[in-house]
Formats: C-alpha cells, sequence, structure tokens
C-alpha cells in the first residue's frame, strides 16, 4: 500500500513539474543602474500639493541618430512661480529634460548637452517623428506651457524650431501623436491638451484629498495642426470639425478603427465623456464616441481616463482599446459596429480595480501572439506607492495576473506615471520603461520572452529613410492572425518602438506579411523567417510601374 501511494505521489509530481516547466515565464529585471540611467523626475517642488504636479511625465523610445538601437527621451519638471512653492525654488533651473544614447551593448549614455535638447520648461509628454521627409526624427517636447519642437539636423544635434514652425502650442500639452490625416504625404500632428490650471487660487476642496481635482478647472481645447511641407503648420482643429472648447485629454492616439483605410482619433479625457473622431476620408472627421460606444466606461459614467493602448486582442482583425483609469481600467473590445466593455469578465476589473492605473501597454511580452497587459500605478493626489500590474493574455478571452511570477520589480512599489516599450536590445522580446513621479525611472529588461519565436517589422517609406507612419501590418502564421497599426504614440504621455514587434510562439515562420501603406498601396510577402528584424521598404510608383 505504501509502495501504491509512493508511485502515486511521484507521478502527480512528475506532471505537475512538466507544467511548471512548461509554463515557464519570462522575468522583468530592473537594469537601470547598469545601464547608466542615472536621471530622476521632479515636479518641481518637494511636496505635492497641486494636479500640475500630479500629473508626473512620461518618456519615449525612438532612434534619433538612425543606428538601429533604441535611444531614450526623458521628460522632467521645473520649478515655476505659479505652479510650485516657494520651499522649491532651490530648484530653479537645475531640473531639465534627459536624451539617452544607445551605446549597443545594454547601456546608455547621456548625450544631452551634444544633442541640444535639454528643454527646462515643464515637461510632461514628448513624441517623434520625421516632419520634413529628410530621414531622421523630429522631437516635440510637450508641456505646462509653450511646447518646444526640435528639428533633428542629422549629425547628432537638434535645432529649435518651435516659434517658426507655429507648434509652440501655449496651452497645458499632455500628449501628440502624428499621422497624415489629409493624405497629402506629410506627416500632421494631433495636439492633445488638459486644462487651465489656475495658479492655485481654487480652494473650495477636500483637505483629504490633497488638492482639488480636474471639475475644478476649465478644460482646454485640442489642436490638429496641418504640415503645410514648407517646415511650417497650420491649426486646422474647426475646419476638420473636431473642435471642442472645453476638452480635458489625458493623451491621444491614432488607430483604424473601423477598418475603412482611414485613421480616427482617440482622446480619452479626464473626468468626462472620451472622444472618437471618425476620419471620413476628405480631410474631416464625425464624433462617433457615443454611438460606438467609446465615450464613457464602468456602465456609463465618465471615468478618470488616462492613456490608450489599442491593439486585437481577441485576434479578429479589429482593433481594440484598453484604458487605464482610477477605477477598474477599461478594456473596450471592438465589434465593428460597436465596442463593448469587456472589463469584468476578462479578470481585469477585480485586479486593476485596486490600483489607480495611469501608464497602459497592450504588447506580447511572452511571443505566444496574443497581447498582454502592463500598468504603472500610483495615487493620483499624494506619494502613495503601489504595484504595477502585469496581466498574461491565456489566449481563452482572460487575463492571469503575473506580475508574481515576473521579477523582483514586481514586489516594489511606486508613484507610477508614464510607461512604454520597446526591444532595447534587440533581441526580439520588447522591454518597458515606467516612468515613476518624483522618483528615477525604471528600465526592465525583458529576460526570457524570446523563447517564443518573434518577428519585428520596420515598414520604410520609398527611399528607405522614413518610418511609414500610419501602415498597417498584418502577418499570418498558421492559423494565427495579427494586425498592428504603424502609430507609436500609445498610452500615457509616451512613445513607443517605431517597428511593429509580433510573437510567433512556436512558428518558425510568418507564411505572409502584408503591408497597407499610407497611401493605400499594399505590399505581400511570403515565408519570412521567424526571429528576425525586417525592414521593408515601400516601393514608389516608378518601381512599381517597370
Amino acid at each position: 500500500m505504501n509502495l501504491y501511494r509512493f508511485l502515486i505521489f511521484a507521478l502527480v509530481f512528475q506532471i505537475a513539474t512538466a507544467y511548471s516547466s512548461s509554463q515557464t515565464l519570462p522575468v522583468f529585471n530592473d537594469v537601470t543602474k547598469e545601464a547608466g540611467i542615472n536621471i530622476k523626475h521632479s515636479f518641481g517642488d518637494f511636496d505635492l500639493t497641486n494636479i500640475v504636479e500630479g500629473t508626473g511625465a512620461g518618456a519615449m523610445f525612438f532612434d534619433y541618430d538612425g543606428d538601429g538601437w533604441l535611444d531614450i527621451y526623458f521628460v522632467n519638471g521645473c520649478w515655476l512661480k505659479n505652479v510650485n512653492d516657494n520651499r522649491g525654488r532651490s530648484l530653479r533651473d537645475k531640473l531639465i529634460n534627459s536624451l539617452y544614447r544607445n551605446n549597443g551593448d545594454g547601456t546608455f549614455k547621456d548625450v544631452t548637452k551634444e544633442a541640444r535638447v535639454g528643454d527646462k520648461g515643464y515637461g510632461v509628454g514628448c513624441s517623434a517623428a520625421d516632419f520634413d521627409n529628410d530621414g531622421d526624427l523630429d522631437l516635440y517636447v510637450l508641456n505646462y506651457g509653450s511646447n518646444v519642437f526640435y528639428c533633428n539636423n542629422g549629425n547628432g544635434t537638434f535645432t529649435d524650431i518651435s516659434q517658426a514652425s507655429g507648434l509652440a502650442n501655449p496651452k497645458w500639452s499632455l500628449s501628440a501623436p502624428w499621422f497624415d490625416y489629409d493624405g497629402d504625404g506629410d506627416l500632421d500632428v494631433y495636439v492633445a491638451n488638459y486644462l487651465e490650471y489656475d495658479s492655485g487660487k481654487f480652494r473650495s476642496y477636500y483637505a483629504a484629498a490633497g488638492y482639488p481635482g480636474p471639475l475644478s478647472y476649465r478644460g482646454q481645447p485640442d489642436t490638429l495642426y496641418r504640415n503645410n511641407g514648407d517646415g511650417t503648420f497650420t491649426d486646422v482643429t474647426k475646419e476638420a470639425g473636431i473642435f471642442k472648447p472645453n476638452g480635458r485629454a489625458m493623451s491621444a492616439t491614432v488607430a483604424d478603427l473601423n477598418n475603412d483605410g482611414f485613421l480616427d482619433i482617440y482622446v480619452p479625457n479626464d473626468a468626462m465623456e472620451n472622444y472618437y473622431f471618425k476620419n471620413t476620408g476628405n480631410g474631416t472627421f464625425e464624433d462617433d464616441g457615443l454611438v460606438m460606444g467609446l465615450a464613457f466606461g464602468e456602465g456609463g459614467q465618465g471615468v478618470s481616463s488616462m492613456g490608450p493602448a489599442i491593439g486585437d486582442i481577441d485576434r479578429d482583425s479589429w482593433l481594440d482599446i484598453y484604458i487605464p483609469d482610477m477605477g477598474y481600467g477599461c478594456l473596450l473590445i471592438n465589434r465593428k459596429d460597436y465596442f463593448e466593455d469587456r472589463t469584468t469578465p476578462t479578470n481585469l476589473a477585480v485586479v486593476c480595480g485596486q490600483y489607480t492605473g495611469w501608464g497602459g501597454i497592450l504588447f506580447d511580452y511572452d511571443c505566444d501572439g496574443y497581447l498582454d497587459v502592463f500598468v504603472a500605478n500610483g495615487n493620483a493626489h499624494h506619494e502613495y506607492t503601489e504595484e504595477d500590474v502585469l496581466m498574461r493574455n491565456d489566449g481563452t478571452g482572460s487575463f492571469v495576473d503575473v506580475a508574481d511570477k515576473s521579477g523582483a520589480y514586481f514586489r516594489e512599489k511606486y508613484v507610477g506615471r508614464g510607461a512604454t516599450y520597446g526591444d532595447y536590445d534587440n533581441d526580439g522580446d520588447l522591454d518597458l520603461l515606467v516612468i515613476n513621479l518624483n522618483d528615477t525611472p525604471r528600465l526592465l529588461r525583458n529576460d526570457g520572452g524570446n523563447k517564443n519565436n518573434w518577428l519585428i517589422i520596420q515598414a520604410r517609406l520609398p527611399g528607405g529613410k522614413s518610418d511609414a507612419i500610419g501602415a498597417r501590418v498584418r502577418i499570418t502564421a498558421g492559423s494565427l492572425t495579427q494586425l498592428r497599426d504603424l502609430i507609436p504614440v500609445t498610452g500615457y504621455l509616451s512613445q513607443a518602438d517605431l517597428r511593429c514587434h509580433f510573437g510567433l510562439d512556436n512558428a518558425t515562420q510568418a507564411d505572409t506579411v502584408e503591408i497597407r501603406w499610407p497611401n493605400g498601396q499594399t505590399t505581400k510577402l511570403k515565408d519570412i523567417k521567424a526571429n528576425q528584424i525586417l525592414t521593408v521598404i515601400q516601393e514608389s510608383l516608378n518601381e512599381q510601374q517597370q
């Protein structure tokens, strides 16, 4: 009898061990120090006292020098008389933004001074795009106060063209996705603006809350700028049909949400309805947020929506949206004619509802072909720390909390704000960058995500110099179909890797890779080997005619 029990125990143990080994998950290791990143975010003061300070900041992965390795741009606050307490005056002129160049060996070098991009304004967000089609990425810094636009000189330096370009938006800007809304071949930009802070005049609020919330202030209109093709931009918000005088945008992104070939705009707002502007294809947009179920969340009420992350979660070739907020978050699944709130059934609500969500990311961190969820969390009105969330898509329509299995980082607490992703070490899996309020950022290297196969597509316009912003990349590998819209401005105040990453699980190749270019032209490739970074260049009209 004892022998029988022993044999049963041994068999169960072997099965459990085999199952456990098959479920080994990637781990995120904090490599901030060893990577040489030694900066600290500051909101310009030593005590958190108002909504400007509490909004925090984002960051960006982008290859500013075109060497094939992702660099990082960090924005920082500053001391301002109408924002910060007098006690913070010792920080005056001491806080700047930072550019870190990737050395290609796992380390970074601070090149802010030599690149001339150390803006000392009150930085909140940032984005980058090749607005002049010269083959390098230009840098847009979004501030509380006038924005700063840097033209990339192509030699490791930048020139401030904020005033000359017309992009020195004086409002409080948080996010700026780039895309060619009018189809003329150059990139336009949508600038999401927040609210009008009153320098602390409003004091009728519950003291335990820390400071007044967003409804204590007037909202601000966002701005759509058309690229004139000569280095300047024109405000076309009203003529495009998207002028909203009292919005409170927390970020914005762009995607073809209705699969009609035109890029739409989605804007989560704070404590009010969100905006979904459907692109009509003739240079104008229609506000369809309410009709499509994209205006509200959590049973109908306006919530404190943060940064939107867009991706095809259920792999039906229709893009879905995940939005963190101060409650449960909001997972909106695209049903073609409307979006269905699936936050609770997918297990996201029960986990995320414990925290205050800010920087949300949809990414396939384990390369199994399904998009997973990361959320940077932190109290909104106090420097109270919270754990971050990592939820793995199990492929059945639900998410599983795997934070406790994913590294020591997830056992620590931070006051998180912006977050973004990119393959900074070019090993095929996606790494994380998290910005913490009044604290050091965290660069988290993904170790083990590339145990499954992967494919990274870099889509370039004719000539191969500029990224094809707005292109749609679709791949098939067996029964697996995935798609991405090449729009790197995603999540809260941040921008991600410009390259499109796809997990292939056990597939050794992609059967097809199809790219719908911004002008509607398509390219289709077959039998593309896995585990490579593939650059695909759009054919010019002359090449097509030959």
